[in-house]
């Protein structure tokens, strides 16, 4: 673990660079699983992968311990970069002492636990210690960036209005259908292969060794299995494993904010994520089913009534939300000066699917616009801000000066243009809003995009080969949702 006093680039030179130049200890420790369909991943920036059954049906620890995530270990431990690793490298190549996200997963372990799997035999089964998980899609909210592989109500877009037309980019496969391949596989989940191993491995060592578990979805609220876990805990009241819960905290049935208060008594160790990133309006615009003031006072109610010791906010840094940022991280630092360190804290984690909603790809008046803005603003905050704040703030604005492409499969300007105008076209239309009343700055450059809505009528993917559409959401695994969050991803 990173010293108190130690800058994180004076960590990296002490822990990380000596076992390799691209070593990052989530490949062995840290995970995010969607059991509902039988995918993982060792962070939300890779592609998730599917889980083999072969695999699981040999090994239950296979839904972490694939023979994929034990070969990108065993590059790390020889200094190779994977690719799927890409958006730490793009960081780190910006340069300026850039610290990418490998080196906040790593400081997190400690500093013997990441030594011993410098020279561990990569095959080895690894126990976690840091878990994310999700049990089902199900979810409330709709955002812009999301996809039906990640919320139901993005499903029911699709299936009542059918896809999106004329998204010629990498966005496509969020977009075009109700992603069947992330429906659980069976009708309940006491039959799913993945989430019964998952409670195999948890009687059998996994909730000894795992130092965090951190719930998502969809939205984990809803979820039966989330309130299963909540049953252990008070079953278990010695239990010092931190339990996280990542919620869009505007849940849909009533009282369920009443009973999640409740069940945070019986945790020694309650932590909650959630996301917003810019102001009410636009927010609301972004994520669609988002209710900002619901929001902030659901925040406040977690402050003074439950049992929660920390709060942590996900900015999903998309291209609109850079107008109004300054705003939002304002309305989180008052919420600091009145509830100290319990009080949100922010990571700007930079979206990169689908390529058109990236900042990368914004006009360099743009750019320069909300880059100036975030520059101004960070010298007048940092007595408020903690170093880890400071340094996603300056890195966003690093990237806003130097970053072109959001990765590097990007598709030309020219189509990734005209999805942002088609997307949003469709976008308001759909959902009941109205892009140029929400984001002033934009409407410029929104307007100068080309656009023919005769293109709505005459283009269908309804038409197309399924092979060709399933060639198209496979090759977007890594870019759904994040949140990235899911970005992201979701």
């Amino acid at each position: 673990m990173r010293n108190q006093n130690e800058s994180l680039q004076e960590y990296k030179e002490r822990i990380i660079d000596p076992i390799s130049s691209s070593y990052c200890a989530a490949k062995w420790f840290n995970a995010t699983i969607w059991l509902g369909h039988g995918q993982t991943t060792s962070c939300h920036h890779p592609p998730a992968h599917w889980i083999p059954k072969d695999e699981l049906a040999e090994n239950y620890k296979a839904i972490h311990n694939t023979k994929h995530k034990k070969l990108m270990r065993k590059m790390m431990q020889t200094g190779e970069k994977p690719q799927e690793c890409e958006y730490c490298w793009k960081v780190e190549d910006i340069g300026r002492n850039n610290i990418s996200d490998r080196v906040y997963k790593t400081e997190i372990y400690k500093d013997q636990d990441i030594l011993n799997t410098a020279n561990l035999d990569y095959e080895k089964n690894v126990d976690l210690k840091t878990l994310e998980i999700s049990f089902d899609r199900a979810c409330n909210f709709a955002c812009s960036y999301c996809n039906p592989a990640f919320s139901t109500t993005w499903v029911k877009d699709i299936n009542t209005k059918g896809p999106y037309l004329n998204i010629q980019s990498d966005g496509r496969g969020h977009f075009i259908d109700n992603a069947p391949w992330a429906a659980s596989p069976t009708d309940t989940e006491d039959e799913n292969p993945y989430i019964q191993a998952f409670w195999k491995w948890w009687n059998n060592g996994l909730s000894d060794s795992l130092e965090e578990i951190r719930i998502t979805g969809g939205e984990p609220l809803m979820h039966k299995s989330v309130w299963k876990l909540f049953d252990w805990f008070r079953q278990n009241p010695n239990s010092t494993m931190r339990f996280a819960v990542n919620s869009n905290l505007v849940p849909e049935k009533e009282g369920i904010l009443d009973k999640l208060i409740a069940a945070s008594f019986d945790i020694q160790k309650f932590e909650m994520y959630t996301s917003a990133e810019c102001s009410s309006a636009q927010n609301e615009y972004i994520r669609d089913g988002f209710k900002y003031d619901i929001w902030r006072n659901n925040l406040v109610r977690l402050l003074k009534e439950s049992n929660v010791k920390k709060l942590h906010c996900m900015m999903t840094i998309n291209s609109l939300c850079l107008e109004s940022i300054t705003e939002f991280m304002d309305d989180m630092i008052e919420l600091r000066k009145e509830f100290g360190h319990r009080s949100p804290t922010m990571t700007l984690n930079i979206l990169r699917f689908p390529s058109f909603q990236s900042a990368a790809i914004l006009p360099i008046e743009l750019k320069n616009q909300f880059k100036d803005n975030l520059t101004n603003w960070l010298p007048t905050k940092t007595e408020f801000l903690t170093d880890g704040e400071q340094s996603h703030v300056q890195r966003l604005i690093d990237y806003l000066d130097v970053v072109k492409t959001p990765h590097r499969n990007t598709a030309e300007l020219p189509k990734i243009y005209n999805d942002f105008r088609y997307f949003y076209e469709q976008y308001d239309i759909r959902r009941g809003k109205n892009f140029r009343s929400v984001f002033p700055s934009f409407v410029n450059w929104y307007d100068s995009i080309d656009f023919n809505s005769e293109n709505l009528g005459g283009v269908s993917i309804r038409g197309e080969d399924p092979a060709t559409v399933d060639s198209y959401v496979n090759d977007d695994l890594g870019s759904r949702g994040w949140n990235v969050q899911k970005d992201e991803l979701g």
